[in-house]
C-alpha cells in the first residue's frame, strides 16, 4: 500500500485572515480562495492537516475550550462546503515554554506523519511565517509555500505567492 500525501496547513493566515490571537467566531474570517484551493487538494487525493500554534491559550487570553468550539464551527463550516480536515493538531504554549510542538519544531507534523502513514517528501506545507517553513523542513517536508504579501523574502520556502489561489497550480 503506498504512503499518503498530505497538505499541511498552517490557520492564521492561511485558512482564516491573520487578525492576531483569533478565538471567537465573530472575529474569524476565511481567507479569500480557501474554499476552492482546499477542494482541489482534496480531488487530488490529498490529506488536509492543519498544525497551528495557538500562543493565546499559554498565554492565557482565551482557553482550550475557545479554540475547540472555534475550531468545531470552522470545521463544520468547511464540511458544508464539502471539505473534510482529515486531523488538526495544535500547541497551546506561549513561545518561552520549551515545548516540543510549537512551530519551527516539527512535532505536529510528525505526529501527523506517524497516524497517517504520510510521505514527507511528496507532501506540501503552507504557511505564512518562517516558522512555519522551518517545521516543515524539520519534518522532512521539502516542497513550502508561502503566503506573503512581499515574497523578496521566502524565508527558506520553495515557494513564494501571494495568494492562496496561487498555490493551486504550483502543487498540481
Amino acid at each position: 500500500m503506498s504512503k499518503s500525501r498530505a497538505i499541511f496547513l498552517d490557520r492564521d493566515g492561511v485558512i482564516n485572515v491573520d487578525k492576531s490571537y483569533v478565538y471567537k467566531i465573530e472575529d474569524f474570517e476565511f481567507c479569500e480562495g480557501i474554499f476552492e484551493t482546499l477542494r482541489e487538494f482534496q480531488k487530488l487525493g490529498f490529506l488536509l492537516i492543519i498544525v497551528t500554534n495557538q500562543s493565546g491559550i499559554g498565554r492565557g487570553y482565551y482557553t482550550d475550550e475557545d479554540f475547540r468550539d472555534l475550531s468545531s464551527w470552522k470545521l463544520n463550516e468547511l464540511k458544508k462546503r464539502d471539505i473534510f480536515i482529515d486531523a488538526l493538531y495544535h500547541c497551546n504554549h506561549d513561545p518561552d515554554s520549551g515545548c516540543e510542538c510549537r512551530k519551527p519544531a516539527p512535532k505536529m507534523l510528525l505526529d501527523a506523519k506517524e497516524k497517517f502513514d504520510i510521505d514527507m517528501e511528496n507532501s506540501w506545507m503552507i504557511g505564512d511565517k518562517k516558522s512555519d517553513i522551518d517545521a516543515a523542513l524539520n519534518a522532512g517536508v521539502k516542497n513550502t509555500i508561502l503566503i506573503a504579501k512581499d515574497c523578496s523574502d521566502k524565508k527558506g520556502a520553495s515557494y513564494c505567492v501571494s495568494s492562496i489561489l496561487d498555490v493551486i497550480g504550483i502543487v498540481k
